[in-house]
């Protein structure tokens, strides 16, 4: 059925904002699998725990998370894949922190209120 096929009033001129504002497929597509990357646990939590503690090796941030190392590498890999993870070595250890572009406004708005969304959800 074409999208003009309608039982209603067709409002043009929101449907021209509309069109005007969204995102084209290929980035919706790029940001779709940016949040699908963030959709995991481990993933979510190791971004919180570099938020706070600015920096980590892998060993702390398996102890932060009460994960195992081979998850929290795994995980680490996927994020800076991503450019959202950035590695620093100092000797032997190398640590990790979020990207200098790491986005603030997801990082202190978003996640958070996220969270906190889903604490009031009913169950």
């Amino acid at each position: 059925m074409p999208a003009t096929d309608h039982d209603h009033p067709i409002d043009a001129r929101r449907v021209a904002a509309a069109r005007k504002r969204l995102p084209t497929a290929e980035d919706a597509g790029r940001l779709t699998s940016l949040l699908s990357l963030l959709a995991d646990p481990v993933r979510i939590r190791l971004v919180y725990a570099l938020d706070v503690a600015e920096e980590l090796c892998v060993g702390d941030l398996a102890l932060a998370l009460d994960a195992s190392e081979d998850s929290v590498s795994y995980g680490l890999r996927l994020l800076r894949t991503a450019g959202l993870v950035v590695t620093r070595k100092d000797g032997r250890v190398v640590y990790n922190r979020l990207a200098d572009d790491f986005p603030a406004p997801l990082r202190d708005h978003c996640l958070r209120q996220l969270v906190a969304l889903t604490r009031r959800a009913p169950e």
